[in-house]
């Protein structure tokens, strides 16, 4: 018997280029605390990620300059749409974060914002090193040989 997709998992918003500019070590899982309208916009897949970035001030993980559109319906208890949200992840985590962006030099980038199986706003959040215009150029050209590979064994085969 198929196993069923399971309905509440959804992504709602996902930077691709993320993976482009840069190298990606490893990710991490967090929540994100969200006013009731913004959950009630990203239900109807209102966000962008891709100009945001994370940051570790104060012992906190926040979320910064993401775009989260505003609700119609919510007239009076709206929300603003670019303003920080914190994120949530444990003590050892936040350290191991903030020694990884402080000492060496990694950014925080936010790959993939959805709802979980339990129907939960997630972010997936990236440490990544940037990397340089000769590094973008390898990964393209890696790309289009990849590419090329899948159309030959196609038509061989």
């Amino acid at each position: 018997m198929a196993e069923k997709s399971d309905p509440n998992y959804r992504i709602i918003a996902e930077n691709r280029r993320a993976r482009y500019d840069y190298a990606i070590e490893s990710d991490l899982e967090c929540g994100i605390m969200l006013m009731g309208s913004e959950v009630k916009s990203l239900r109807s897949g209102q966000a962008q990620i891709a100009e945001s970035y994370a940051a570790v001030e104060d012992g906190e993980l926040w979320l910064v300059n993401s775009y989260i559109a505003p609700y119609k319906q919510a007239k009076t208890f709206g929300h603003d749409e670019r303003r920080r949200r914190k994120l949530l992840a444990s003590k050892r985590e936040l350290a191991r974060l903030w020694a990884a962006t402080a000492k060496d030099g990694m950014t925080l980038v936010p790959l993939v914002m959805y709802f979980n199986h339990r129907g939960l706003v997630k972010l997936k959040i990236g440490i990544a090193k940037g990397k340089k215009l000769a590094d973008k150029r390898a990964t393209a050209a890696k790309r289009d040989w990849d590419k090329q590979k899948r159309r030959l064994l196609k038509e061989m085969g």
